[in-house]
């Protein structure tokens, strides 16, 4: 899951429109606290109207949402800088003490986001701590990873739905209003330009090179062709070729060259340094970052040493595992750079080959869905698909995961970046697919919106707790016995552990120690023996993404330590399936309130059993 859009899947439509889990006698707290999460919810979509539309509740009373996108304007920033402030007023009025169990969670998960941003709006002037809810963001407005021109052409093209003349409507108000959004994020950043703070260079080029990709003729445009296609498929009558066409080369087209024009102008002056320490008050900037996307007071320092011993455990179990198939010759990394030629795992670098791997990953899905309720008490009724990234914007997209919605007609996806199939050779697309689908980001994100929580927290992905149990899914699958008979398999397992524990040591060498972009991919690849297109593309984002790649191996170190825990203190009276529950059902949350609901569900076990 990547950090351009909050990503969601649910059960039921009921559960997002106001349900709250049934709670004996609530204090005036309780009620205090559950109409200030109404209005913050409430809140967030008038000012996110995307966030409608990613949930699938852009219906009825909020149909209205389905025809704008947010307003990216420098006013509309400050304008949410002041809500949050506002709201961290109304949360520290509530009387914690005087909340149930539950209402506590949620007021602590709620709070911990808001006092997240509220203090980075204190300092910086700049970076994406706006409705966050998975780290920090980024510092740019633009970048090969970030800009409107990657999150709303997906938004309009797989997310918004079309069976009615009104869905077509409002598919034509958004793809107008997107020239606004376009030319609205073009001046931010010129603001910050002007304040020192402007992408690094290869971050230019992505951006360029993605924008002019999306600037395609209007013919040849998958924002005029999506629409018409399927109004077309719903028998939806009108001139949506005219009209889609008129918008497109009259708004869209224009913005983007300006969008375009812009990133030339800034070419010439930018820094090839991928750091953040280069920009204004960067050190700081990098130590929230972190602490944001880990929700952990871990310096650099200790975030760069656990990365390094984390590496050398896992070159070493790697060695072991590489000479059961009888390669003993080279380094890991360069056994692992000869796993990546090999013909064995590779699907051609074919259209056909694309569609039989993504096929082939769609059958390891299904498969492990038959696997889940020996190991889960709750689980997903939410589909999941495994599709490529369209080609327009596979130069900078990472693999990612994006909702389905509510009413269970749009399920959710794994978009799987596959612009070279030497990259995504199937010994490690499994791992991957377990990460982003079953029983990782798909299972977790579809548990969090289907369950009674308050809607507001189904807004938030602390990113250690997000990206952690997606990285713990990938252990889990291994111990459900989903490598079982397939070495190559476990190799790839171990290979993408390794890939995370080398984020640690990469993320806070860019950001910390200063390291070049050569030596961050150079690192990178002796860690992981990945392509080096692949190191790069995976260098560049950590560069605009600052700390959220060190979410993964952070929060999955938590959920097993408590699982850990749990153990101890349960013995033979623990249940997988029950801790598995408390982990999930709750949400995800910072890893310290995560840790207060396991000590609840240990004390809970005990008392059933006494």
């Amino acid at each position: 899951m990547n950090r351009r859009e909050l990503c969601h899947s649910t059960l039921a439509v009921t559960f997002l429109c106001g349900s709250r889990a049934v709670r004996a006698q609530p204090t005036q707290a309780d009620q205090q606290l559950t109409r200030a999460f109404d209005d913050f919810y409430a809140t967030a979509l008038r000012e996110v109207p995307e966030f409608a539309t990613i949930f699938g509740v852009d219906t009825g009373d909020r149909a209205i949402l389905k025809s704008r996108l947010h307003d990216g304007s420098l006013n509309g920033i400050q304008r949410r800088r002041r809500i949050v402030v506002d709201q961290l007023a109304t949360l520290r009025s509530v009387d914690r003490a005087s909340l149930d169990e539950q209402s506590r969670i949620d007021y602590d998960c709620v709070r911990y986001d808001r006092e997240m941003i509220a203090r980075a709006h204190e300092r910086f002037a700049y970076g994406g701590f706006i409705y966050s809810g998975e780290g920090a963001g980024s510092p740019y407005v633009l970048s090969q990873i970030d800009g409107a021109y990657l999150t709303v052409p997906e938004l309009l093209t797989t997310q918004h739905t079309i069976a009615t003349g009104q869905d077509c409507e409002a598919y034509l108000s958004r793809l107008d209003a997107f020239a606004t959004l376009l030319d609205q994020e073009a001046d931010r950043v010129r603001h910050d330009a002007a304040s020192g703070v402007a992408p690094p260079d290869f971050a230019l080029a992505g951006a360029l090179a993605q924008t002019n990709a999306l600037a395609a003729p209007t013919d040849r445009s998958a924002l005029v062709s999506s629409l018409v296609h399927r109004a077309e498929a719903a028998k939806v009558a009108g001139d949506w070729v005219k009209r889609t066409a008129a918008i497109h080369e009259r708004r869209v087209l224009p913005a983007l060259e300006r969008q375009a024009t812009l990133l030339r102008t800034l070419q010439p002056s930018a820094s090839a340094k991928p750091g953040v320490w280069r920009l204004p008050d960067g050190d700081a900037y990098y130590a929230e970052a972190l602490r944001t996307a880990t929700t952990t007071d871990m310096t650099p320092d200790e975030v760069h040493r656990l990365g390094a011993e984390l590496t050398a455990k896992l070159m070493a179990q790697a060695e072991m595992l590489f000479a059961q198939i009888g390669s003993t010759k080279g380094s890991v990394s360069e056994r692992y750079a000869a796993l990546f030629r090999d013909p064995r795992y590779l699907y051609p670098d074919t259209d056909q080959g694309r569609s039989d791997e993504i096929a082939a990953l769609n059958r390891v899905m299904r498969d492990m869905e038959a696997r889940l309720p020996r190991w889960f008490g709750t689980v997903p009724k939410a589909g999941l698909e495994i599709r490529r990234v369209p080609p327009a914007s596979q130069g900078g997209e990472s693999s990612h995961y994006t909702p389905g919605s509510i009413d269970g007609r749009r399920p959710g996806v794994y978009w799987l970046n596959m612009r070279d199939m030497g990259e995504v050779p199937m010994f490690t697309a499994v791992t991957t697919s377990f990460h982003e689908g079953i029983p990782g980001h798909h299972l977790q994100v579809s548990l969090q919106t289907g369950s009674s929580i308050p809607d507001v927290r189904k807004l938030l992905f602390p990113n250690a707790y997000l990206e952690g149990w997606a990285h713990y899914a990938e252990q889990l699958a291994d111990e459900i016995g989903a490598f079982a008979g397939q070495p190559a398999w476990q190799l790839g397992y171990v290979h993408e552990a390794l890939l995370r524990a080398g984020r640690l040591v990469v993320d806070t060498g860019i950001h910390a120690r200063r390291w070049n972009r050569s030596k961050a991919v150079a690192e990178l690849h002796g860690i992981t023996g990945d392509p080096i297109a692949s190191c790069e593309q995976e260098v560049e984002r950590y560069a605009c993404s600052p700390g959220q790649a060190c979410g993964y191996t952070i929060g999955k170190a938590a959920i097993l330590r408590l699982r850990e825990k749990a153990k101890r203190a349960l013995g033979r009276r623990f249940d997988v399936r029950r801790f598995h529950d408390a982990v999930l059902l709750g949400g995800s949350m910072p890893l310290s309130v995560l840790e207060g609901r396991v000590d609840a569900f240990i004390a809970r076990q005990r008392q059933r059993h006494a």
